[in-house]
């Protein structure tokens, strides 16, 4: 008897125990050792076939060298026109060691110092206007069925600002394309303070 109960016991025990099986349980929170599925941080991508209100366009971009004790540091200097071809538009500038965030920098202090120009019908200015900022000097006058008569950043400012037919003229030598843009902006800027006329 003896001998049969150690027997069994032995087959018993050679025997394959049956697997128990768990029901799967996805986790959904987040554990203390960060298991499960982790959010998704990445930024939404902006649908690309939504405009942006303001168009900008750089109108200089430097590189500028600051000397300290342990040497040179390099950053990036831009000078960028931003505007909404509506009437708005303004001139920003912006400094960082990475040309993005130069950019992205201009961009803001751009809106932050936007004009709203008063315009024609015809989008174009009332009168003859002029300016001066730094050694830049302009002077802007309507051209009728013209389009727009101007170069360097000037023209730049007129077409974000939405204006046409009008004829601009740098009366100084500078070639400092921000000092331009500024000038520009200046000269549009006494428009605020005026009647508009009307055209028939």
């Amino acid at each position: 008897m003896e001998q049969e109960a150690i027997i069994t016991e032995q087959k018993a025990a050679a025997a394959p125990q049956a697997e128990v099986k768990k029901e799967f349980t996805p986790r959904t929170d987040r554990g203390p050792r960060g298991g499960g599925r982790r959010p998704d941080r990445r930024p939404a991508r902006r649908d690309r076939g939504v405009k942006p209100e303001f168009d900008q366009k750089i109108v200089s971009l430097r590189r500028v060298t600051r000397v300290v004790s342990g040497g040179r540091r390099f950053s990036f200097s831009v000078a960028l026109v931003a505007g909404n071809r509506k009437g708005q538009v303004g001139v920003g500038f912006g400094k960082a060691t990475d040309t993005p965030i130069a950019i992205e920098k201009a961009f803001r202090d751009a809106r932050k110092n936007l004009i709203t120009v008063n315009m024609t019908k015809d989008n174009s200015i009332p009168h003859e206007i002029d300016a001066k900022y730094a050694a830049s000097v302009v002077e802007m006058r309507p051209a009728p069925g013209r389009g727009i008569l101007a170069g360097s950043s000037v023209r730049t400012v007129l077409e974000l600002a939405g204006l046409n037919n009008v004829g601009a003229k740098l009366l100084s030598r500078s070639k400092n394309s921000a000092n331009n843009a500024l000038v520009a902006v200046k000269a549009l800027k006494k428009l605020e303070t005026t009647k508009i006329r009307e055209s028939k």
